[in-house]
């Protein structure tokens, strides 16, 4: 089969589009012609290389797959050839004491698909058949591959760290990103007030049309003085972060009175700081939050097959182009998910 594979660490130049080994059906296991296949921050990294991580080489990418089911391994049911289907692009034992009491991401064998396994660029890719989500025939491929990974994220994000309830008021940042229009959308859904940072007047022009209350062009205003302004100067009850170093302290002093900061990422770097008296004094909730539990994805995947909740697509690019791709998802220049098609 023909995937995008990288043999060494660096820029977008090290993504060969080469033959691969064809992935295997194991017992339980299922393999899927891939249609689809949404990019992630995560592909960049660990093209790059990360500190104290050693990639399997030559390693394919890929967490969120979309495609038809190709075969099944021994003992699999109910899943034929031709079978519509996305993927859940968290991987668990499914048997240890964390996977059978729902919360698969505290696994401690947890892994994303595509990060220490073969992934998604690819004609075709090997998951657990407990990973395969059937779609219904309205839902294209392309939209499929693009929800998985961002709106699990999202969703554990508000619902299962931050406890969002209607009427809170939510601060997105970066909602071009694809965990800020998946928050965005969300939370407008479950009737919060969102206000919403985007870099410049294209990014903001789409997250109003998203349906924020709010939008904050954070390369030409004051973040924090613009939210106390619209919230009378008393804060949001929920920042959704994730760009890390470049946000950190402005996400913080965003929040009011016993506020909730969620935070999934570190996109601009980690080295983050705070004064520790405004956490105690004014009684903030900093949460970590990492993917999702399998039950969050299938919630928010209802919403999406009955139309409440679509992913934003920004771009596709056929697979052989995944270089362009990266490129364009490391210059920032995406609203959304981008895309490759196979």
């Amino acid at each position: 089969m023909r995937a995008i594979r990288f043999h060494e660490h660096g820029g977008p130049e090290v993504l060969r589009y080469e033959e691969a080994p064809e992935p295997v059906a194991k017992p339980g296991w299922v393999v899927i012609d891939v249609r689809a296949c949404a990019l992630n921050h995560l592909d960049l990294w660990q093209r790059r290389g990360l500190d104290r991580v050693r990639i399997p080489m030559p390693h394919i990418s890929g967490a969120d797959v979309a495609g038809e089911v190709l075969m099944t391994g021994d003992g699999v049911t109910g899943l034929e050839p031709g079978t519509r289907v996305m993927l859940q692009p968290g991987l668990s034992c499914g048997i240890c004491p964390k996977c059978l009491a729902g919360r698969d991401n505290h696994c401690a064998s947890y892994d994303v698909l595509g990060y220490m396994s073969p992934g998604g660029y690819a004609e075709r890719v090997a998951v657990p058949a407990a990973n395969v989500i059937v779609l219904p025939r309205h839902i294209d491929f392309v939209s499929a591959a693009a929800f998985p990974l961002a709106m699990l994220t999202a969703w554990h994000m508000l619902f299962a760290r931050a406890g969002l309830q209607a009427g809170d008021t939510v601060l997105v940042v970066a909602a071009g990103s694809g965990v800020g229009q998946a928050a965005l959308s969300i939370a407008k859904l479950f009737h919060a007030r969102v206000i919403a940072t985007a870099g410049g007047e294209r990014k903001c022009a789409a997250a109003r049309a998203l349906g924020a209350d709010a939008v904050i062009d954070h390369y030409a205003e004051d973040v924090v003085k613009t939210v106390k302004s619209f919230t009378d100067g008393r804060g949001v009850d929920i920042v959704i972060e994730h760009v890390g170093e470049k946000t950190w302290d402005r996400s913080v002093r965003c929040l009011a009175r016993g506020g909730r900061l969620v935070t999934c990422g570190a996109t601009t770097g980690h080295g983050a700081t705070m004064d520790l008296r405004h956490l105690f004094a004014r009684q903030l909730s900093l949460l970590g939050s990492y993917m999702g539990a399998k039950d969050d994805l299938l919630r928010a995947a209802d919403l999406f097959f009955r139309g409440h909740l679509q992913p934003v697509i920004d771009k596709t690019f056929p697979l052989s182009e995944a270089a362009q791709a990266h490129g364009h998802l490391e210059a920032s220049a995406q609203f959304g998910k981008v895309v490759l098609t196979v």
